[in-house]
């Protein structure tokens, strides 16, 4: 994958794939310390310890393919600049994945869009919460589609709507970019 944004909608997917009703993604970029922290975290239906251990073999996938490259890939991206990945789940309970990335190291990737990849989760996936949290030092950016579908702001239909779609990733994007100043 060429870039931070697409592991999120791969991973993400995952987690909708695997019954999850609330997912949350946070990014934090430490500039001083040169890290960046990715954590996606569901509620969806978790792996037991032996699964979650395999899960970032490449020839191993509990969805009934043959292999799932989706963590491994995301593996390889954290490891390349000198971070790891971490997985934490329970049977019925969920999953937390946090991986951490070196900032400063030449094979960190761009972290892409990112508006656009939580655009398309919302919109591929309408009855997920889904929530989204940036940060870069003190400054923080945050996202949640219930704040989007309350009150005045239904007035202009679910989130999921096309129109809705291109406001959001707009907002996560416009988001991101004035943290990143």
């Amino acid at each position: 994958m060429d870039d931070i944004s697409l592991h999120i909608l791969d991973i993400a997917e995952n987690s909708a794939a695997a019954g999850a009703r609330n997912i949350a993604i946070r990014v934090f970029e430490d500039p001083e310390a040169g890290s960046l922290t990715l954590e996606i975290e569901d509620d969806g239906c978790g792996m037991d310890a032996e699964t979650a251990a395999r899960a970032a073999d490449p020839f191993f996938s509990a969805k009934g393919k043959k292999f799932g490259l989706g963590i491994p890939f995301l593996e390889q991206a954290a490891q390349e600049t000198g971070g790891g990945l971490r997985i934490d789940s329970r049977p019925g309970r969920g999953t937390k994945l946090t991986s951490s990335f070196g900032l400063s190291h030449i094979d960190m990737k761009p972290i892409g869009d990112i508006g656009q990849s939580v655009m398309a989760l919302v919109g591929g996936h309408p009855d997920v919460r889904v929530v989204f949290e940036y940060r870069r030092g003190t400054c923080r950016f945050y996202f949640d589609t219930d704040k989007l579908n309350e009150g005045d702001i239904k007035e202009g239909g679910p989130a999921s709507f096309p129109d809705r779609l291109l406001v959001i990733k707009a907002m996560i994007n416009n988001g991101i970019q004035r943290r990143q100043m």
